[in-house]
């Protein structure tokens, strides 16, 4: 099947062209209606999508294509109010075609079957609404990068392989090693950005992260992807303002970039357009308050789950940095207030809208006995911990960090329901395939 030597014209640049411009276009197969002597195809490529009309002898070669084959045509673009785009083309000859199989994802089970999606991901990845997911993520992703960058940021990269947890034991995948050594998947870069922060003093990382949570939540991943940060000379308020510009410039981009994918997955923009610096702060003692108006009570020292974060974050209209969690509920590396040694120099920034979650972090405790103390405390083995250790044996400083879970980001920034429905292969307890 060789293909024709016509330069295609992108669907989006078709729409630019005056009309009866004579283009070729490339595509797949989106939609199908066939008449008497017509066949309406709506054809997709990564750009857009076109209507195109096929007459006469065409529209019998036409009638045979499916959903999703895929085909080079060429015809006269034409002004035609009713199509998408407000552009149709007149096809005046087929150059390649792949008919192709029946597509086994119809309408009613793309508005219906979660699960036959999922398990048919590899095909419903080309379906508009997921396009359109993909093509904010990757301006999330370009987002990030470069607000890091911009801000004197450098770029560093972590092992996967990992030998002691960060976020607590239970969640560690194991993994057989060499020597029948037993290694672990990274729960997160966080203590390997903190030794190269000495290096080149502000560090981040995007990556993946693993934890083997026996979560069934909308917003749990076994396998996500995590923004990470670290700063030398840093503290907790500093951790707060990065936070914001992330977040801001990831909005601002999506905002600039992508309001027709926004449209495609009915994200209304006016929610967006509210996230601004600065963000409410809002004390883990306020936080208790403000649930209890609403009939949540907690004692001081609990968590404050995805329940009780929904409750608290749609009483906002932006996100919120809640700071100040007690010990008893934050990592070991978080540094305790010294005004208030029972609170902890920490921070999560919770997305609007009942969404939560989606930045974790605070200052760290750059004291080597503080350290070794708090790990005790922990119920923790210092010795597992010796390289961490030594970072504060050798020129420490004040420094602060945190963790930004991407797929969070990308799913409220969407106004998904679904954690994931904002990557295009997703992992969660249940789900390795495809």
């Amino acid at each position: 099947m060789s293909l024709p030597n016509a330069a295609p014209t992108p669907i989006r640049l078709v729409f630019s062209l005056p009309e009866g411009s004579h283009v070729v276009i490339r595509g797949w197969v989106y939609r199908k209606r066939v008449l008497k002597n017509k066949v309406f195809l709506v054809i997709r490529d990564s750009t857009g999508i076109i209507q195109s009309i096929f007459t006469d002898e065409l529209a019998a070669e036409a009638s045979k294509l499916n959903i999703e084959s895929s085909l080079y045509v060429s015809g006269v673009t034409k002004r035609e109010d009713r199509a998408p785009g407000g552009v149709e083309l007149h096809v005046d000859k087929i150059l390649w075609e792949f008919v192709g199989e029946q597509f086994p994802i119809n309408e009613d089970a793309a508005n219906a079957d979660s699960e036959l999606l999922l398990d048919l991901r590899h095909l419903w990845v080309r379906s508009r609404r997921m396009q359109a997911v993909l093509k904010i993520r990757s301006t999330i992703f370009a987002a990030v990068h470069d607000y890091f960058r911009s801000n004197g940021f450098y770029e560093v990269h972590a092992p996967t392989f990992i030998s002691a947890a960060v976020e607590g034991g239970s969640t560690l995948f194991k993994v057989d090693y060499f020597n029948n050594d037993i290694v672990y998947l990274t729960q997160s870069a966080q203590f390997y950005l903190e030794a190269l922060i000495y290096s080149l003093e502000k560090v981040y990382t995007i990556a993946p992260s693993f934890r083997a949570e026996q979560s069934r939540t909308r917003r749990h991943l076994t396998e996500f992807w995590h923004a990470e940060m670290e700063m030398a000379w840093a503290g907790l308020r500093d951790v707060m303002t990065v936070g914001e510009g992330v977040i801001s410039n990831a909005v601002n981009k999506v905002l600039q970039n992508n309001l027709e994918e926004l449209s495609v997955i009915g994200r209304k923009t006016e929610y967006l357009e509210r996230v601004k610096p600065p963000f409410p702060m809002v004390s883990y003692d306020e936080a208790l308050e403000l649930l209890k108006n609403k009939g949540i009570n907690l004692k001081w020292g609990d968590d404050i789950g995805a329940d009780e974060e929904r409750a608290l974050t749609l009483q906002f209209d932006k996100p919120i940095h809640l700071h100040h969690f007690p010990e008893v509920v934050k990592a070991f590396y978080h540094k305790n207030d010294p005004q208030r040694p029972e609170t902890t120099l920490s921070v999560d920034i919770l997305a609007p809208e009942g969404y939560g979650e989606v930045v974790g972090g605070g200052e760290r405790i750059e004291n080597y006995n503080e350290l070794v103390e708090k790990i005790r405390r922990f119920g923790l083995d210092p010795s597992s911990y010796g390289w961490y250790l030594d970072l504060r044996r050798f020129g420490s400083v004040q420094h602060a960090g945190f963790g930004l879970g991407m797929d969070r980001l990308v799913m409220w920034i969407c106004g998904l329901d679904h954690v994931r429905d904002a990557l295009p292969f997703p992992r969660d307890m249940r789900r390795i395939r495809p």
